[in-house]
Protein backbone atom coordinates (compact mmCIF):
# COMPACT_ATOMS: atom_id res chain seq x y z
CA UNK A 1 0.00 0.00 0.00
CA UNK A 2 1.53 3.29 -0.77
CA UNK A 3 -0.07 6.50 1.05
CA UNK A 4 -0.32 9.80 -1.22
CA UNK A 5 -1.00 12.98 0.23
CA UNK A 6 -2.87 14.52 -2.39
CA UNK A 7 -2.90 18.64 -2.11
CA UNK A 8 -5.28 20.14 -4.88
CA UNK A 9 -4.65 23.25 -3.93
CA UNK A 10 -6.39 26.31 -5.86
CA UNK A 11 -7.82 27.38 -9.68
CA UNK A 12 -8.03 24.79 -11.71
CA UNK A 13 -5.98 22.26 -8.98
CA UNK A 14 -8.74 20.19 -7.90
CA UNK A 15 -9.87 19.61 -11.60
CA UNK A 16 -6.12 18.41 -12.17
CA UNK A 17 -6.16 16.49 -9.64
CA UNK A 18 -9.64 14.82 -10.05
CA UNK A 19 -8.02 13.59 -13.75
CA UNK A 20 -4.63 12.11 -12.03
CA UNK A 21 -6.64 10.25 -9.62
CA UNK A 22 -8.19 8.31 -12.55
CA UNK A 23 -5.17 8.05 -14.18
CA UNK A 24 -3.92 6.44 -10.50
CA UNK A 25 -7.13 4.34 -10.30
CA UNK A 26 -6.16 2.73 -13.96
CA UNK A 27 -2.96 2.35 -13.39
CA UNK A 28 -3.44 0.24 -9.52
CA UNK A 29 -6.31 -1.73 -11.54
CA UNK A 30 -3.72 -2.81 -14.56
CA UNK A 31 -0.84 -3.47 -12.01
CA UNK A 32 -2.25 -4.53 -8.75
CA UNK A 33 -0.12 -1.48 -7.04
CA UNK A 34 -3.12 -0.39 -3.99
CA UNK A 35 -2.99 3.62 -2.93
CA UNK A 36 -4.70 5.10 -0.56
CA UNK A 37 -4.96 8.85 -0.93
CA UNK A 38 -5.06 11.54 1.93
CA UNK A 39 -6.38 14.52 1.09
CA UNK A 40 -4.70 18.19 2.73
CA UNK A 41 -5.24 22.22 2.21
CA UNK A 42 -2.80 24.48 1.33
CA UNK A 43 -2.59 27.81 -0.63
CA UNK A 44 -5.76 29.77 -0.98
CA UNK A 45 -7.44 26.29 0.03
CA UNK A 46 -5.78 26.10 3.47
CA UNK A 47 -6.12 30.07 4.45
CA UNK A 48 -10.08 30.17 4.13
CA UNK A 49 -9.75 27.36 6.90
CA UNK A 50 -6.28 28.20 8.85
CA UNK A 51 -5.21 31.06 8.00
CA UNK A 52 -2.29 30.42 6.49
CA UNK A 53 -0.92 28.81 3.66
CA UNK A 54 1.21 25.34 4.65
CA UNK A 55 -0.70 24.16 7.78
CA UNK A 56 0.70 21.98 10.37
CA UNK A 57 -2.00 19.52 9.32
CA UNK A 58 -0.98 19.41 5.70
CA UNK A 59 2.65 18.90 6.81
CA UNK A 60 2.14 15.95 8.62
CA UNK A 61 0.07 13.81 6.49
CA UNK A 62 3.17 14.58 3.82
CA UNK A 63 5.41 13.46 6.44
CA UNK A 64 3.39 9.95 6.83
CA UNK A 65 3.12 10.09 3.02
CA UNK A 66 4.93 8.19 0.12
CA UNK A 67 4.42 11.04 -2.32
CA UNK A 68 2.96 14.12 -2.32
CA UNK A 69 0.39 14.69 -5.34
CA UNK A 70 0.32 18.74 -5.79
CA UNK A 71 -2.19 20.94 -7.94
CA UNK A 72 -1.58 24.30 -8.05
CA UNK A 73 -1.85 27.69 -5.63
CA UNK A 74 -3.12 31.07 -6.13
CA UNK A 75 -5.82 33.16 -6.84
CA UNK A 76 -6.73 35.88 -9.33
CA UNK A 77 -4.16 38.43 -10.45
CA UNK A 78 -5.66 41.99 -9.42
CA UNK A 79 -6.57 40.08 -6.03
CA UNK A 80 -2.76 39.35 -5.35
CA UNK A 81 -2.21 42.21 -2.76
CA UNK A 82 -4.93 40.80 -0.60
CA UNK A 83 -3.91 38.87 2.39
CA UNK A 84 -5.15 35.63 1.58
CA UNK A 85 -2.66 35.44 -1.68
CA UNK A 86 0.09 37.68 -0.97
CA UNK A 87 3.03 34.91 -0.75
CA UNK A 88 1.20 32.16 -1.25
CA UNK A 89 3.46 30.41 -3.74
CA UNK A 90 6.56 31.28 -0.99
CA UNK A 91 4.63 29.97 1.27
CA UNK A 92 3.50 26.95 0.42
CA UNK A 93 4.80 25.33 -2.36
CA UNK A 94 8.49 26.95 -1.63
CA UNK A 95 7.42 25.70 1.95
CA UNK A 96 7.33 22.17 0.63
CA UNK A 97 10.53 22.34 -1.15
CA UNK A 98 12.24 23.45 1.40
CA UNK A 99 10.69 21.18 4.30
CA UNK A 100 11.41 17.88 2.53
CA UNK A 101 14.88 18.87 1.53
CA UNK A 102 13.55 17.96 -2.59
CA UNK A 103 16.31 19.47 -4.46
CA UNK A 104 15.75 17.87 -7.69
CA UNK A 105 13.63 19.24 -9.96
CA UNK A 106 12.57 17.09 -13.30
CA UNK A 107 10.90 18.81 -15.96
CA UNK A 108 10.60 16.97 -19.52
CA UNK A 109 9.32 18.69 -22.31
CA UNK A 110 8.98 16.65 -25.64
CA UNK A 111 7.03 18.29 -28.58
CA UNK A 112 4.14 15.72 -29.81
CA UNK A 113 2.99 15.32 -33.21
CA UNK A 114 -0.55 15.70 -32.46
CA UNK A 115 0.17 19.02 -30.66
CA UNK A 116 2.82 20.16 -33.13
CA UNK A 117 -0.17 22.15 -34.82
CA UNK A 118 -0.36 24.33 -31.65
CA UNK A 119 3.50 24.86 -30.71
CA UNK A 120 4.89 28.62 -31.78
CA UNK A 121 7.49 27.46 -33.48
CA UNK A 122 7.96 27.44 -37.25
CA UNK A 123 6.53 24.42 -38.77
CA UNK A 124 10.41 23.58 -40.40
CA UNK A 125 11.44 23.84 -36.76
CA UNK A 126 8.57 22.00 -34.77
CA UNK A 127 8.97 19.32 -37.76
CA UNK A 128 12.15 18.12 -36.38
CA UNK A 129 10.82 17.37 -32.60
CA UNK A 130 12.48 17.45 -29.64
CA UNK A 131 12.76 15.77 -26.18
CA UNK A 132 14.52 18.38 -23.16
CA UNK A 133 14.81 16.95 -19.58
CA UNK A 134 15.36 20.29 -17.88
CA UNK A 135 17.22 19.45 -14.33
CA UNK A 136 16.00 22.39 -11.96
CA UNK A 137 17.77 23.11 -8.84
CA UNK A 138 14.86 23.57 -6.28
CA UNK A 139 16.13 24.62 -2.67
CA UNK A 140 19.10 26.95 -3.38
CA UNK A 141 19.77 30.13 -5.59
CA UNK A 142 18.05 33.49 -5.29
CA UNK A 143 14.76 32.17 -4.63
CA UNK A 144 16.17 31.41 -1.00
CA UNK A 145 19.01 33.36 -0.87
CA UNK A 146 19.31 34.96 2.24
CA UNK A 147 19.15 38.26 3.32
CA UNK A 148 16.26 39.40 0.87
CA UNK A 149 13.95 42.48 2.22
CA UNK A 150 12.64 46.10 1.53
CA UNK A 151 14.02 48.75 3.79
CA UNK A 152 13.93 52.39 4.02
CA UNK A 153 10.99 54.73 2.17
CA UNK A 154 10.49 57.03 -0.62
CA UNK A 155 13.11 57.61 -2.98
CA UNK A 156 15.88 55.33 -0.76
CA UNK A 157 13.74 52.69 -0.40
CA UNK A 158 15.08 49.36 -1.70
CA UNK A 159 14.22 45.88 -2.25
CA UNK A 160 17.01 42.84 -2.42
CA UNK A 161 17.35 39.17 -2.59
CA UNK A 162 20.54 37.12 -2.74
CA UNK A 163 21.55 34.77 -5.32
CA UNK A 164 24.17 31.82 -3.43
CA UNK A 165 24.67 28.87 -4.33
CA UNK A 166 27.27 26.13 -2.14
CA UNK A 167 29.56 23.67 -3.67
CA UNK A 168 27.66 20.74 -2.52
CA UNK A 169 24.46 22.28 -3.79
CA UNK A 170 25.69 22.72 -7.10
CA UNK A 171 27.41 18.63 -7.07
CA UNK A 172 24.71 16.95 -6.57
CA UNK A 173 22.29 18.87 -9.02
CA UNK A 174 24.86 18.48 -11.42
CA UNK A 175 25.32 14.45 -11.15
CA UNK A 176 21.60 14.24 -11.07
CA UNK A 177 21.60 15.82 -14.33
CA UNK A 178 24.78 13.70 -15.86
CA UNK A 179 23.43 10.31 -14.67
CA UNK A 180 20.05 11.43 -16.48
CA UNK A 181 22.19 12.23 -19.53
CA UNK A 182 23.24 8.50 -19.53
CA UNK A 183 20.52 7.18 -20.08
CA UNK A 184 18.66 9.59 -22.84
CA UNK A 185 21.16 11.16 -25.84
CA UNK A 186 24.21 11.72 -23.29
CA UNK A 187 24.55 15.21 -23.25
CA UNK A 188 24.53 18.23 -20.93
CA UNK A 189 24.13 21.51 -21.59
CA UNK A 190 24.49 23.82 -18.13
CA UNK A 191 23.16 27.03 -17.86
CA UNK A 192 24.56 30.19 -16.45
CA UNK A 193 24.91 33.59 -16.79
CA UNK A 194 28.88 33.68 -16.21
CA UNK A 195 29.93 36.39 -17.93
CA UNK A 196 28.15 38.39 -15.21
CA UNK A 197 26.99 37.03 -11.98
CA UNK A 198 30.27 35.36 -9.51
CA UNK A 199 27.41 33.00 -8.35
CA UNK A 200 27.32 31.53 -11.90
CA UNK A 201 30.87 31.29 -12.38
CA UNK A 202 31.28 29.22 -9.60
CA UNK A 203 28.55 27.33 -10.42
CA UNK A 204 30.21 26.55 -13.87
CA UNK A 205 33.65 25.98 -12.23
CA UNK A 206 31.86 23.30 -10.18
CA UNK A 207 29.40 21.77 -13.05
CA UNK A 208 33.11 21.54 -15.22
CA UNK A 209 34.72 19.66 -12.29
CA UNK A 210 31.41 17.22 -12.24
CA UNK A 211 31.70 16.94 -15.99
CA UNK A 212 35.34 15.39 -16.43
CA UNK A 213 34.19 12.27 -14.12
CA UNK A 214 31.46 11.37 -17.14
CA UNK A 215 33.64 10.95 -20.20
CA UNK A 216 30.81 9.58 -22.23
CA UNK A 217 28.81 12.63 -21.56
CA UNK A 218 28.56 15.57 -24.20
CA UNK A 219 29.37 18.58 -22.04
CA UNK A 220 28.23 22.27 -23.22
CA UNK A 221 27.74 25.55 -20.97
CA UNK A 222 25.90 28.17 -22.39
CA UNK A 223 24.72 31.44 -20.82
CA UNK A 224 21.17 31.79 -20.33
CA UNK A 225 20.08 34.62 -22.81
CA UNK A 226 22.16 32.46 -25.61
CA UNK A 227 20.12 29.20 -24.34
CA UNK A 228 16.69 31.07 -24.42
CA UNK A 229 17.14 31.69 -28.03
CA UNK A 230 17.98 28.22 -29.15
CA UNK A 231 15.15 26.90 -27.65
CA UNK A 232 13.08 28.48 -29.99
CA UNK A 233 15.49 28.59 -32.60
CA UNK A 234 17.11 24.96 -32.38
CA UNK A 235 15.46 23.03 -29.47
CA UNK A 236 15.86 19.66 -30.90
CA UNK A 237 19.67 20.48 -30.49
CA UNK A 238 19.26 19.93 -26.46
CA UNK A 239 19.38 16.57 -24.25
CA UNK A 240 19.31 17.67 -20.72
CA UNK A 241 19.24 21.39 -19.45
CA UNK A 242 21.18 21.95 -15.91
CA UNK A 243 19.96 24.98 -14.31
CA UNK A 244 19.99 26.79 -11.41
CA UNK A 245 17.00 27.84 -9.54
CA UNK A 246 15.47 31.01 -11.67
CA UNK A 247 17.20 29.77 -14.50
CA UNK A 248 15.63 26.53 -14.19
CA UNK A 249 11.98 28.02 -13.55
CA UNK A 250 11.89 30.19 -16.85
CA UNK A 251 13.29 28.51 -18.89
CA UNK A 252 11.53 24.68 -18.58
CA UNK A 253 8.32 27.22 -18.86
CA UNK A 254 9.62 28.38 -22.22
CA UNK A 255 10.24 24.81 -23.23
CA UNK A 256 6.53 24.00 -22.02
CA UNK A 257 5.17 26.80 -24.80
CA UNK A 258 6.90 25.43 -27.60
CA UNK A 259 5.77 22.27 -26.65
CA UNK A 260 2.01 23.24 -27.34
CA UNK A 261 0.61 23.54 -24.25
CA UNK A 262 1.41 24.10 -20.47
CA UNK A 263 -0.49 21.33 -19.86
CA UNK A 264 1.87 18.70 -21.04
CA UNK A 265 4.72 20.32 -18.71
CA UNK A 266 4.96 17.20 -15.66
CA UNK A 267 7.07 18.17 -12.89
CA UNK A 268 8.93 15.97 -10.12
CA UNK A 269 10.63 17.40 -7.60
CA UNK A 270 12.84 14.81 -5.68
CA UNK A 271 15.50 14.58 -2.55
CA UNK A 272 16.96 12.07 -1.35
CA UNK A 273 15.39 8.42 -0.83
CA UNK A 274 12.26 7.42 -2.78
CA UNK A 275 9.86 10.47 -1.29
CA UNK A 276 8.93 12.84 -4.00
CA UNK A 277 6.35 15.61 -4.94
CA UNK A 278 5.10 15.01 -8.19
CA UNK A 279 2.61 18.57 -10.25
CA UNK A 280 1.57 19.95 -13.32
CA UNK A 281 4.09 22.31 -14.78
CA UNK A 282 0.58 24.90 -14.91
CA UNK A 283 -0.43 27.14 -12.41
CA UNK A 284 -3.98 27.82 -10.87
CA UNK A 285 -5.50 29.26 -14.08
CA UNK A 286 -8.34 30.65 -11.97
CA UNK A 287 -9.87 32.55 -15.31
CA UNK A 288 -11.43 29.17 -16.56
CA UNK A 289 -11.56 26.85 -13.18
CA UNK A 290 -15.09 25.55 -13.41
CA UNK A 291 -15.15 25.43 -17.17
CA UNK A 292 -14.23 21.77 -17.71
CA UNK A 293 -12.15 23.01 -20.03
Amino acid sequence: MKKIAVLPGDGIGPEVMDQAIKVLKVISGKYGTEFEYNYALAGGAAWDKYKCHLPEETINICRESDAILFGSVGGPVKEQNLEKWRGVEVNSLLGLRKTFNLYANLRPAKLYPCLAFASCLRSDIAEKGFDILVVRELTGGIYFGEPKGREGSGKTERAFDTMVYSREEIERIAHIAFKAAESRKKKVTSIDKANVLTTMVFWREVVESVAVQYPDIEFEPMYVDNAAMQLTRNPAQFDVMLCGNMFGDILSDEAAAISGSMGMLPSASLGHGDFGMYEPGGGSAPDIAGKKI
